[in-house]
C-alpha cells in the first residue's frame, strides 16, 4: 500500500507598485490570502516614473490531503486534475 500526500496547484498574479522594494514587498503582502506564499516579486521603473511597478506571483501551498493506492501507477491515477504529488511513502 502506498500513500501519497497531495496539494493543489494554483497561482495568481496581480499589479503591485511602491517607492522602494519594501513597499513593493508590503503592498503584496497585503493581499496575500492566508495559505499562499511569494514566488516573485521582479521589480522594475517604468521611464518617467520613480514609481517601482511588478508583477507579483503567488502559489497556493495548504489544502495537503492524502490518498491511498496498491500501486505508483494507481496513485498517480488518483491526483486529480489541478493538484500535484508531493511525496509517497509505502506503508
Amino acid at each position: 500500500m502506498l500513500i501519497g500526500r497531495i496539494r493543489p496547484v494554483e497561482t495568481r498574479t496581480f499589479e503591485v507598485q511602491g517607492e522602494s522594494l519594501a513597499a513593493l514587498r508590503a503592498a503584496v503582502d497585503a493581499q496575500l490570502p492566508a495559505g499562499w506564499v511569494v514566488t516573485d516579486v521582479p521589480a522594475a521603473m517604468p521611464k518617467g516614473s520613480q514609481l517601482l511597478t511588478s508583477t507579483a506571483k503567488i502559489a497556493r501551498r495548504d489544502g495537503v490531503e492524502q490518498i491511498e493506492a496498491d500501486d505508483q501507477a494507481a496513485l498517480e491515477a488518483k491526483v486529480p486534475e489541478g493538484w500535484q504529488l508531493l511525496s509517497v511513502h509505502k506503508v
